[in-house]
């Protein structure tokens, strides 16, 4: 029986998935992944994991809770390279090192605070230095306020002192690219917080040159200012896209069908949404934001990795307009009226670790914010902090798959933004999703899979093609393949959002391939299938692979529930079988209690960025006057 040692968590992980590396290769080559080593761009495309959200000391927020890892420092962690964790003194290394990264760093104050402390560097001397030596908390207050505020400190703010730090990150970014081996992204977060709703977003750049300096908060709050400045600057040369991640905690603004500037969203803020944000982050530490048990009361895994209060406010965050599963589906009410859907997202994940690396792996876990929580005594607090969360509410990273060509700036954006991503919520599970109109069952099984799924329909992140006359319902192709170091897969859900006929928001849960299948079947009364089982020991944080889940699930399958005419969204769920928290194996290796509240296991998962059916302009009026007259209108009467 293979299980995860505690003692040795890393080690066991990676013996326990040996058996597997071999197998994963060969499925990976029967299904038009050749191995990641191949020379050459791959037209059937590879798949590339990293890191698109991370912070270093260079984050003044970072810097101010105790962190001194460095952009060396980050950049190593992710390539698989020991560093030693600098608040504690600890050696860690990442288990599967990444593909590639991008270093987030917020734009409010870049690269300051190392400077402070410098006694040659003439910032030293400056007030707030001063407060920090006298009084560390007093300049923590200072620095957060000001942040919270909106409002600098001018001395920190100068045009010359902006572009200086902003040249060394972009400098060493580029020192550690390495086209086809490991790509680094310039990048950096816009940190829009007003009154603790969050409306942060990432920023990231295709070329080697970026801008001049990075757009802040206090340039500007609204992200209408900094759509202002991706557009200037793609006029310039410089493309760029910008990922918004943490909806859950933005008291419903983040989907919101207003514009934060105030008033109805109109047409050219559609458009524009779109344009500069086609992806959104899925899942990091501060928790998922796919969906919330009062939103989805009919799904039973929709209470996964919650994080309820607003960012240093300990207040709940409004659940309507928080959330992508309903903003998808919103996005597309928008799209009927306005004629553009701003929350045409696909989905990528990362971690917004604020220690410099980035914990994606549950046995690999050392906090990830700084002194905040570097020992697992920190960590499993009972007590709660400033936000009204105990330490453990805190989930472990996430990580970020595109498939491209070659693992290069240039390839990997463009995956990004053509939305041919998917996350999850650490694991390195692979993940296929297609959408056509003539797929068969076979085609998950031949060789040639991906050539014909690609011919024949559209990747994850695309739309279906225009209907045939003859086709009654689209087809989904769907295959995953289990991480080696991690937990069996217990099934495949493919989750379709939809307006239903009050105009409103709606959704339906398919389970559509699963493990297991002699010993499980779904329950015709109530549409549910049966739990996969639970082989977790929480009294050595051990699970076993051997008895429940499967290494691959594949399938094709057709909406049962289709209607040609009305817009529809398709996203598949892939969830592993339970296996230990970060918390459990904290609490295990030191003989510390789990905190109540916390979950002790987690099935870990990964969500594929959408495809999206569009009726045909004259099913779409028929259907309008349907609605308002009650009657059925041809298409010829519609003429």
């Amino acid at each position: 029986m293979i299980k995860v040692s505690l003692k040795s968590a890393v080690l066991s992980v990676a013996i326990s998935g040996l058996a597997l590396t071999a197998s994963v290769s060969g499925l990976a080559d029967s299904i038009g992944e050749p191995g990641r080593d191949a020379g050459g761009a791959n037209p059937l495309k590879n798949v590339y994991f990293g890191e698109q959200h991370l912070h270093t000391r260079n984050s003044p927020d970072a810097f101010v809770v105790g962190t001194r890892g460095t952009w060396d420092d980050a950049y190593k962690w992710a390539m698989g390279e020991e560093i030693t964790l600098s608040t504690t003194g600890e050696k860690i290394r990442k288990s599967t090192p990444y593909d590639f990264v991008g270093i987030t760093d917020h734009a409010e104050y870049f690269g300051i605070m190392p400077r402070l402390g410098d006694p040659n560097d003439a910032l030293s001397n400056s007030e707030l230095a001063q407060m920090m030596k006298r009084s560390p908390g007093e300049a923590v207050s200072a620095v957060i306020g000001s942040l919270l505020s909106g409002e600098p400190m001018q001395e920190f703010v100068s045009p010359e002192l902006i572009t200086e730090n902003w040249k060394r990150y972009v400098d060493k970014t580029n020192e550690y690219n390495q086209p086809g081996k490991f790509t680094t992204f310039i990048a950096w977060e816009w940190t829009s917080i007003p009154v603790g709703r969050n409306m942060h977003r990432n920023v990231f750049f295709r070329d080697d040159v970026g801008p001049a300096a990075p757009f802040s908060a206090f340039d500007s709050i609204y992200p209408e200012d900094l759509w202002t400045f991706q557009e200037v600057q793609r006029t310039a040369g410089h493309d760029n896209l910008a990922i918004p991640h943490n909806g859950n905690v933005s008291d419903g603004w983040m989907f919101s069908p207003n514009t934060f500037l105030g008033g109805p969203m109109d047409a050219r803020h559609a458009k524009r949404q779109a344009l500069n944000e086609p992806v959104f982050e899925m899942i990091q530490t501060k928790g998922a934001s796919e969906t919330h048990p009062y939103l989805s009361p009919n799904d039973e895994f929709a209470d996964f990795e919650l994080f309820p209060n607003m960012i240093n406010v300990g207040m709940p965050s409004q659940l309507r307009y928080s959330y992508v599963r309903e903003g998808l589906v919103n996005g597309m009410i928008l799209e009927d009226k306005l004629g553009h859907n701003p929350f045409k997202y696909g989905f990528v994940a990362g971690a917004d670790s604020h220690s410099a690396y980035s914990p994606n792996e549950e046995f690999n876990f050392h906090g990830s914010h700084a002194k905040l929580d570097d020992t697992p005594a920190k960590r499993l607090n009972p007590n709660k902090n400033a936000s009204g969360d105990v330490g453990a509410v805190v989930a472990s990273a996430g990580t970020t798959a595109v498939w491209a060509e070659e693992n290069t700036r240039a390839s990997l954006f463009d995956g990004i933004k053509r939305k041919e991503t998917y996350g999850t919520s650490g694991p390195l599970m692979r993940l296929r999703f297609f959408g056509g109109w003539k797929y068969t069952d076979k085609l998950v099984k031949g060789d040639d899979f991906v050539e014909k799924a690609y011919k024949d329909g559209v990747p994850m992140g695309g739309d279906l093609p225009p209907r045939p006359s003859r086709a009654k319902a689209p087809t989904f192709a769907v295959w995953a393949l289990k991480d080696p170091e991690s937990g069996n897969l217990d099934r495949i859900q493919i989750i379709k959002g939809f307006i239903n006929k009050f105009d409103r928001a709606d959704e339906k849960i398919y389970d559509v391939a699963w493990s297991d299948e002699d010993k499980r079947q779904i329950d015709p009364a109530t549409g549910k299938l049966p739990a996969v089982g639970n082989t977790v020991d929480l009294e050595t944080a051990t699970y076993s692979n051997d008895s429940i889940g499967a290494n691959q699930l594949r399938t094709v399958w057709t909406d049962p529930d289709f209607d040609p005419g009305q817009r529809a969204v398709y996203y598949v769920r892939v969830l592993e079988i339970p296996t230990p928290r970060w918390s459990t194996y904290d609490a295990v290796r030191n003989n510390l209690p789990l905190v109540d509240g916390v979950p002790a296991t987690i099935q870990e998962r990964a969500w594929s960025s959408p495809i999206w059916y569009t009726p045909d302009q004259d099913l779409i009026i028929e259907a309008k006057l349907k609605k308002l007259t009650g009657k059925t209108w041809g298409p010829a009467t519609v003429e």
